[in-house]
């Protein structure tokens, strides 16, 4: 589960536009979650080699060129596919924990009501 939530926020900055694997860090660090360039880099050469992702060198002024990632058309079924399913999972979670799921329950079907 926590790995297609990792790819689901990757994936999300990314598609935004195009990002480096810096700037990706950078806003997951900003967002309080952790994310190490030896867990980053694998996961994006992954996700590249399933082409979800492509990339291209971009010249940088302040040091050698950058791999900047974009989503491919591949990568934006796929991304639709996480958003669904995180929506489904944060609702039944959310569910669960707020203790909501059995009063939906009780409403949809009075006889369960004691």
């Amino acid at each position: 589960m926590r790995k297609g939530v990792l790819e689901y926020c990757i994936l999300s900055v990314i598609k935004r536009g195009e990002a480096y694997p810096g700037d990706i860090i950078d806003e997951m660090k900003n967002a309080g979650l952790q994310l190490l360039e030896g867990t980053l880099y694998p996961l994006l050469n992954r996700l590249k080699n399933a082409e979800i992702l492509a990339y291209q060198w971009v010249e940088s002024t302040s040091g050698p060129p950058r791999k900047y990632f974009r989503l491919t058309e591949k990568g934006e079924e796929f991304y639709a596919l996480l958003e669904t399913t995180w929506k489904e999972l944060s609702t039944g979670v959310e569910a669960v924990t707020n203790g909501t799921i059995n009063k939906e329950n009780d409403q949809q079907n009075p006889q369960n009501i004691a």
